[in-house]
Formats: C-alpha cells, structure tokens, sequence
C-alpha cells in the first residue's frame, strides 16, 4: 500500500472515525440508563480509554504494521487466539458502519419524509462503497471538511448552551451531570460500557500503519492526539447539554432525544443545522470505519486467517476491494438492526481487543523483551486491563449472548482453520512479507 499519511492525516482519520458529534448518537439512551448522568458516564469512558490507547499506542510503534489488535496479539501470544481476538474485533468493526448507515437512516426521514429511511441508508452506503474504493487519501481529504463542519456545530452548540444559563433566576446545580445524591454507580459504570464505542477511532488509527508515512512515531502520536480531542469534546458537550435539559425523564423518545435538546437550546434552526452536519459527520465516520475494517480483513486475508480473496487489491489505487464489498454487504443490516442492540454488541467486541492489547503490551515488553520496568510495562497496562475487563461485565446480556455467539462461530472457523489445532493458525504477516 502507498506510503501517503501524516500524522495530522492519521488523526485526522481517528477523529472522523469516532466522530465529534457521535455524543448526539446515544445522548438520550446513555442519559436515560444513567439517571442523567452521562457526563459522568464519558469521563469514565476517556479515564479507562486513555490506559488503553497508551498500550496501542506502544505496540503500533514495536509494530508498526496494519491490522491492530490481530497484529499485536498474534505476535505475542500466537496466531490461535490473535484470530479469536480479531474475531471479536471484528464484530464491532464489521457493524460500526452499519451504525452510522442506522442513524443516517433514522433522522433524514424526520426532514425529508417524502423518501423513505431504506433509501438514505443504501445510498450512503453505495458513495462511501465508491469513495473507499479510490483511496485512503481521498477518504482523508473528504474528512478533513466533514470535521471541520462538526467542530463548527458544536461550537455554536457550546456558545448557545451557554447564552442559555447565564439567563438571571435560573437554579443550576453545576455539578449533577457528574455527582447527585441519587446516582448509580453501576448504572454509569454500564452506561460508560455503551460509550466505550464511540472510542473507537483511536484503535482505527492503527489499521493504517502500512499507509503512514511515519508509523513508529506518527501512528502512536495519532492514537493519543485523536483519543484526547474526542473524549474531552465529548464531556463538555454531555455535561452542557445535561445543565441546560436536566429533566430527562421528559425525553419523548431516548433516540432522538437529541433532537428536543437542541429544539430547546437554539429552536428549529439549530435542529435543522444540527441534522444537517450530523449526517455528514455520520458520513465521515462511515468512511474511516470502513477504511479501517477493510485494513483488518486485508491483514487478516493476507495471512491466510481468512479467504485470501479478502487481501486483493485494486490495481490503480492500491485499496482492499473485497474487503470494501464485504463491509458494504454487511452494513446493509442497518435496514432492520436496533440503534441499542447495534451500539451494545460494538462495545463487546471492542472490549475484548482491548483487554487483550493490554495484555500484548505486558507479554511483550515484561516477559519477552525482559524489560522490567514494574509501573511502565507491568501496573500501567494491567491496570487498563481491569478497568476495560470492567466495563465490558457492564453490558447487557442481551450484547453478551450476541457477543459470545459470534465468537463461538469463530472458535469454529478457527479449529475447521487449523484442522483442529493439528496445523498452528496464521500469524499476521508485516508490510512486504
């Protein structure tokens, strides 16, 4: 693959994944699961998120290749359980598309009624089907000006919000969209567990080793530099949001509640602006996670783990087309999924590759390498893997039986793969092996 991103392009590429606006996504469903405590809810998220993106960030620079957590693990603990991990991963990379194609799916016809929701959904998914197919740098100039549309509504969401409070009279608790004498604990705990996904960008960042230009320092620098932009975003705009609409049991329905809390922030045109850039940041978000999952199925095709078919690539522009199809084929799920169901069953698999990044960067450095700096190689990263192993029992059962059905179907692949562990399964292969 060419060799064509800069660090700012890779970030670029993180923040479009996990998406600036994505906190409008599951405000309502978050806010309702936590008593109104979302904010709460994604500082969480970022505190147990940052331990982990630290271990991606030092393993994406011992190996600078593509396919991220199936990489690492492989060349750590071995190709059988890289595959299981990579599995898991998969499921919520695979449906992470489809995500962004739901909501795309949800919101349009509110405006747009004459066309029904099937519609935006497979036209969606057929221009950034064709935007993937020419090319990583494409995609990334495309996403520079979706970003930058979504730091301009948020912005003028924070500026509104604010003119909104600083009216005389009002009683404000500035601190319950973190503590209030009647929250759970557990409630944000899990409700942090939901937005373990919208994460999910810094780990995207990774996939795109054999694109950088620089990958031993760019792509370490792009999991942090993305990871911290987004979630502080993310805080401010949930902990706004809450101060200005702190009655959230008034929501009519939990996913568009975003839509009454910015009716009750700016009225019918902020709503309008917000529709309006929220479907181009969806769009951004729909680019960079296919060009990510399509990364990992090229690795994982290339090592022989999956259908090599899965690793050819076009010609001309040098992108996995295969892979791009097959991602195209599943996010048509988006035409019958649930935006919860969908969100819960992301968060499961991410979790997993997470827990076992953790555990790579331990194994690695500690044992392998014998490098035994206790806190750096040993506390740091175990501690990221309890607070992710944490998050991840937070879950519905509903996300765990899905979950753990998905990677039933991939132990199986994986014994039919290695004849029943006759043969040793794949390891992940480097750029130019």
């Amino acid at each position: 693959m060419k060799r064509v991103l800069s660090v700012t392009d890779l970030t670029v590429s993180g923040i479009a994944y996990m998406t600036p606006v994505t906190v409008f996504t599951t405000y309502g469903i978050v806010t309702v699961g936590t008593d109104g405590h979302v904010a709460a809810a994604y500082l969480v998220t970022l505190c147990v998120i940052m331990f982990t993106a630290v271990s991606y960030a030092r393993m994406s620079k011992e190996i600078p290749a593509s396919g991220s957590a199936y990489t690492y693990v492989s060349h750590t603990f071995g190709g059988g359980l890289a595959f299981i991990v990579a599995w898991a991963l998969l499921l919520d990379y695979i449906l992470l598309p489809m995500v962004n194609y739901l909501v795309i799916g949800l919101y349009l016809p509110e405006y747009l009624s004459f066309l029904p929701s099937a519609f935006w959904i497979i036209a969606s998914i057929v221009v950034v089907t064709v935007l993937n197919f020419l090319g990583i740098k494409l995609v990334t100039r495309v996403n520079v000006i979706l970003i930058g549309l979504q730091i301009l509504f948020i912005a003028i969401f924070c500026a509104l919000a604010i003119n909104e409070l600083s009216i005389p009279g009002q009683q404000i608790d500035y601190l319950a969209p973190f503590y209030s004498s009647n929250m759970s604990t557990s409630a944000v705990v899990g409700g942090a567990a939901i937005l373990s996904f919208s994460f999910l960008g810094f780990d995207s960042v990774s996939t795109l080793a054999d694109e950088a230009k620089h990958p031993k320092n760019d792509v370490p620098r792009g999991i942090i530099y993305c990871t911290l932009v987004c979630g502080v975003l993310y805080v401010i705009v949930a902990y706004l949001g809450q101060l200005v609409f702190p009655n959230w049991h008034l929501f009519n329905d939990p996913d568009t509640a975003s839509l009454q809390l910015n009716q009750t922030i700016g009225g019918m045109h902020l709503n309008e602006l917000y529709i309006f850039i929220y479907m181009f940041g969806l769009f951004a978000s729909a680019l960079a996670s296919q060009a990510s999952v399509s990364r990992i199925l090229y690795s994982m095709g290339k090592s022989g783990a999956l259908p090599n078919i899965l690793s050819l690539k076009n010609k001309k522009y040098e992108t996995p087309t295969f892979a791009i199809l097959l991602v195209s084929f599943v996010s048509l799920s988006a035409l019958s999924l649930s935006l919860e169901l969908a969100s819960s069953i992301i968060s499961f698999g991410a979790l997993v590759a997470f827990s076992f990044v953790n555990l790579s960067v331990i194994k690695h450095f500690y044992i392998d390498n014998q490098q035994r700096q206790l806190v750096k190689n040993g506390l740091v990263p175990f501690i990221g893997f309890l607070l992710t192993l944490w998050l991840w029992t937070q879950l519905s059962r509903q996300a765990f039986e899905v979950g753990l059905l998905w990677c039933m179907f991939g132990v199986v692949y994986l014994l039919a793969l290695t004849k029943w562990f006759s043969v040793r399964a794949p390891k992940a292969k480097l750029e130019g092996q």
